[in-house]
């Protein structure tokens, strides 16, 4: 785990705290299961920018993101955002009223030991920008600024995936 975090520790990035692509380091893959039972890889979003959120439903600062992520994906999942909210509670019995209560829009998985562990999650809300080649573009700890991660969406929106360009 602590390799994982080193790895991230120093990105060289640009102006807008993107780290540049050729720095940047692929998103580690997971399957979860969702409200509904079915398995969601994060692989299957190669060729989308996935803004992966880990949260829990009594994380307040989480509970501050959220409409925000709610925005972010009727703005620009037709542009090619996919969000992503990993819970860190216990069970669906908690999460679900949460999901209808927020009116969450987006897809939420369970996380697992083994994912969390994989992304190093100490604290939450931890949030990453996977860019379109499924890599890390940029990944923060605590809220975010709402106005500045829109503009990195922006940017990663209009990146071509090198992977998946025609």
């Amino acid at each position: 785990m602590m390799l994982f975090l080193a790895y991230w520790a120093l990105p060289i990035r640009t102006a807008a705290g993107i780290t540049s692509a050729h720095y940047r380091k692929a998103a580690p893959d997971f399957t979860l299961g969702d409200s509904k039972g079915a398995s969601i890889r994060l692989s299957d979003y190669k060729g989308k920018v996935v803004l992966l959120d880990f949260w829990a439903t009594w994380c307040s600062d989480c509970k501050t993101e959220i409409p925000w992520y709610i925005e972010f994906e009727n703005r620009y999942k037709s542009s090619g955002l996919a969000v992503i909210g990993v819970s860190m509670d216990s069970s669906w019995e908690l999460v679900k009223p949460f999901l209808e209560q927020q009116k969450m829009n987006y897809t939420v998985v369970m996380s697992s030991n083994e994912v969390t562990k994989l992304y190093g999650v100490r604290l939450i809300p931890m949030t990453l920008l996977i860019d379109r080649d499924g890599r890390v573009a940029d990944y923060r700890i605590g809220v975010i600024d709402k106005n500045a991660f829109e503009s990195e969406i922006h940017i990663l929106l209009h990146e071509s995936a090198k992977n998946t360009a025609k």
